[in-house]
């Protein structure tokens, strides 16, 4: 079993005399940068000038500067761009200003696992990576509470870089539900396999297919619509609250027996096979390397992949039948 450390595990004094530089105020950077201030911390704030985000953070009391200024400022960097901006930001505005004994830090492993992002040797080079969005980050921090995150160390220059993580997580009310150790390959490679094979890739192409199946057999788009793609918002709720066999317990026992006589046959070893050779390409860089060579092109795939799903007909149903769902509108 992991190791799990608390507010006892951690010291805020170490951030005591260090300047924190947040680049990005996206939800993640907002919740963190707000969340480290309250506790104490000298915050700065890198955004680019004259966008939503850079006057969000001027509304929040932030006097946001450009990356480099926050660079030179600040002995820990948390760079909280999106991952495909993260390489050029870094070798234009951040490695010139890595003196010794600064600090790195991030909440996902993907550029420096990947050495998209070489750090030198002088600096530590830490994660602290909680495991929701920065909304719910601020939300828990505010009610008292925190978010579970990761930690993980992968460059430590001065000898106290596991500390200095376990603090900055203290500071952004994570030590707070409990913070495990990990490693930026552990955490880049689960992350990954994560999202194309369950979270994101595996449940939206069940999703079509199930609706597919359905409506090619001659029942109603929006009948279909409720029953494969509305209702699981109701599974996943329970499945999150209380796990897989709280879950079966707290739907129809009619559903539960379904759940477990049919499941397999649509999940099949022939699916685990197809996710061990996902898990292997992510493993050996190859999903890395084809990602970024996509973005240096230009994401001509990406954008056409997104607008041939987009025409998907669940997509049009979707929009009509949430019309009528007065819970789902601003």
């Amino acid at each position: 079993m992991a190791v799990i450390y608390y507010d006892k595990d951690a010291d805020l004094n170490i951030l005591k005399d260090k300047t924190i530089a947040i680049i990005g105020y996206g939800i993640q950077g907002r919740g963190q940068g707000l969340c480290l201030r309250d506790s104490g911390c000298k915050v700065v704030i890198a955004e680019l000038s004259g966008t939503p985000n850079w006057e969000l953070a001027k509304k929040d009391g932030f006097e946001p500067l450009s990356a480099a200024e926050a660079a030179q400022q600040a002995e820990i960097i948390q760079i909280l761009t999106q991952d495909h901006l993260q390489a050029k930001l870094y070798k234009e505005a951040i490695k010139p200003y890595l003196t010794k004994g600064k600090a790195l830090c991030f909440s996902h492993g993907f550029n420096i696992h990947f050495k998209q992002i070489k750090p030198p040797k002088k600096i530590d080079v830490f994660m602290v990576a909680p495991k929701g969005p920065g909304a719910l980050v601020r939300k828990m921090y505010e009610e008292g509470r925190g978010v579970p995150a990761l930690i993980a160390v992968y460059q430590d220059a001065s000898g106290k870089a596991k500390q200095l993580a376990l603090a900055y997580a203290k500071a952004i009310g994570a030590t707070r539900a409990g913070v495990i150790e990990t490693t930026f390959k552990e955490e880049t490679e689960t992350d990954l396999f994560g999202e194309q094979t369950v979270l994101c890739g595996g449940v939206s192409e069940l999703i079509k297919v199930g609706f597919d199946t359905l409506v090619e057999a001659g029942y109603q788009p929006e009948i279909a619509y409720f029953e494969v793609l509305h209702e699981l918002k109701l599974i996943t709720d329970l499945i999150q609250e209380f796990g897989i066999s709280g879950m079966r317990r707290r739907v129809s026992n009619t559903a539960c027996y379904g759940d477990l006589t049919r499941g397999k046959r649509v999940i099949t070893e022939k699916t685990k096979k197809a996710m061990k050779k996902i898990l292997s390409e992510i493993q050996k860089g190859k999903f890395a390397r084809e990602w970024i060579r996509e973005n240096e092109a230009g994401r001509p795939n990406f954008n056409k992949l997104l607008e041939e799903a987009d025409k998907h007909p669940i997509e049009e149903v979707g929009r009509h039948l949430r019309e009528m769902m007065p819970w789902m509108k601003k």
